[in-house]
C-alpha cells in the first residue's frame, strides 16, 4: 500500500517545509492554523482561465452560504460538480481551493459549484454537513444558475471535504434526494478513529500527522459521541447500499490511507461501483499542488478523476 519511501518530488516538499520551519497545524491556535493554510495554498497571481466565475450567496440552514460557480466554454447545459474544500473542517475556503476548481472545470467540462460551508469550532458538527447538503439541494433545484443539467450532478471533496462529500451522499439517500451521479472522495476522512497502521507513519514522511488529525476532530465535534454518527464518520454507517458510484483516491504516505481503503471496500461490498485510485508514493494534499510547487502528478490525477466523472455523466 505504500512504496519504500515517498516520491522524490514529495520528499522535496517535505524537506522544504522542515527547512523553512513550517509548523504543524496542531501546534497553533485556530486563527494561526487558518492563516498558515492560507499562506501555504495562496492562489497564483494569474490563475488558470475559465469561461466565467461568479459568486453568490444562497439561503442556508441558518445564514447565507457563499458559493462560487465556475463554468467552462462550450454548449449548455453543463454537468454540475458540487465541490467541498478541505482543511480539516476548521480551515480552508473557496479562495484557497480556487486552482483545483478551475482545473476541474476545464478538465471535466462541467460547471463547478464550490461551497463555503461554516467552520468549527464556531460551527461544529453537523453544521458543515447541513450547509453542504443544503447547497447541493439548492443547485439541484436551481441548475439554471450554473447553466447546468439537474440530471447530471456529482459531488467532490478532499480530506475533510471528502468526509463532507461522503456524508452528503448518505444524507441525500436518506432524505430522498437529490439524485447524485457520482461521488469523488480524495484522501477522505471517514472515521473518528486513530488506530489503523497508516497512523503509525514517521511524521517526517507525511504532511498531516496523527496529532494533527486529533486536533481537527477535537474542534469539529462537540463531544466524542458525535464521532459515532455516520454523518461524521461515514465508515460507521450501517448500510452503504443505494449510494452513488464513487471514485476514491488514497495515497501511500497518508495517515488517512487505511480508512479510505476501508471505505472503498465497504462501498464495493454494498454493490456500489467504485474506482479506487491509489498512489503508493504520494502524500496527502498532492492534488492541490498545481501551481507552486507545480506537480505533474496533480494534473495526471485530475485527468483520471475527470474521466471517471465524464463516464458517470454520460450514463
Amino acid at each position: 500500500m505504500a512504496a519504500s519511501e515517498p516520491h522524490p518530488d514529495m520528499q522535496a516538499i517535505l524537506s522544504a517545509r522542515k527547512t523553512q520551519g513550517v509548523p504543524r497545524f496542531s501546534t497553533l491556535s485556530v486563527d494561526g492554523a487558518r492563516h498558515l493554510l492560507a499562506e501555504l495554498w495562496a492562489s497564483p497571481d494569474e490563475p488558470e482561465p475559465v469561461a466565467a466565475v461568479r459568486d453568490f450567496t444562497i439561503e442556508g440552514p441558518t445564514d447565507g452560504i457563499p458559493i462560487r460557480i465556475y463554468t467552462p466554454a462550450g454548449s449548455t447545459p453543463f454537468p454540475i460538480l458540487v465541490y467541498f474544500h478541505g482543511g480539516g473542517w476548521v480551515m480552508g475556503s473557496i479562495d484557497i481551493d480556487d486552482s483545483i476548481c478551475r482545473a476541474l472545470t476545464n478538465t471535466v467540462e462541467c460547471a463547478v459549484v464550490s461551497v463555503g460551508y461554516r467552520h468549527p469550532p464556531e460551527h461544529p458538527f453537523p453544521a458543515p454537513v447541513e450547509d453542504c447538503y443544503a447547497a447541493t439541494k439548492w443547485i439541484a433545484e436551481n441548475p439554471w444558475v450554473a447553466y447546468g443539467d439537474p440530471d447530471r450532478i456529482a459531488i467532490y471533496g478532499e480530506s475533510a471535504g471528502g468526509n463532507l462529500a461522503a456524508a452528503v451522499a448518505q444524507v441525500a439517500r436518506n432524505r430522498d434526494g437529490p439524485i447524485l451521479a457520482h461521488q469523488v472522495l480524495v484522501t477522505p476522512i471517514v472515521d473518528h478513529a486513530f488506530d489503523t497502521p497508516s497512523y503509525d507513519f514517521d511524521p517526517e514522511q507525511v504532511v498531516v500527522t496523527k496529532t494533527d488529525m486529533e486536533w481537527v476532530w477535537d474542534h469539529y465535534l462537540e463531544n466524542t459521541l458525535d464521532g459515532n454518527n455516520s454523518y461524521a464518520s461515514p465508515l460507521r454507517a450501517r448500510s452503504l447500499h443505494n449510494l452513488p458510484s464513487a471514485t476514491v483516491v488514497t495515497c501511500g504516505f497518508d495517515v488517512l490511507r487505511d480508512q479510505g481503503i476501508a471505505y472503498a471496500e465497504r462501498l464495493e461490498g454494498a454493490d456500489i461501483r467504485v474506482t479506487h485510485r491509489h498512489y503508493d508514493d504520494l502524500i496527502h494534499g498532492f492534488i492541490g499542488m498545481l501551481d507552486d510547487p507545480e506537480l505533474p502528478q496533480a494534473r495526471d490525477a485530475i485527468a483520471e478523476i475527470g474521466r471517471d466523472l465524464q463516464d458517470s455523466f454520460s450514463e
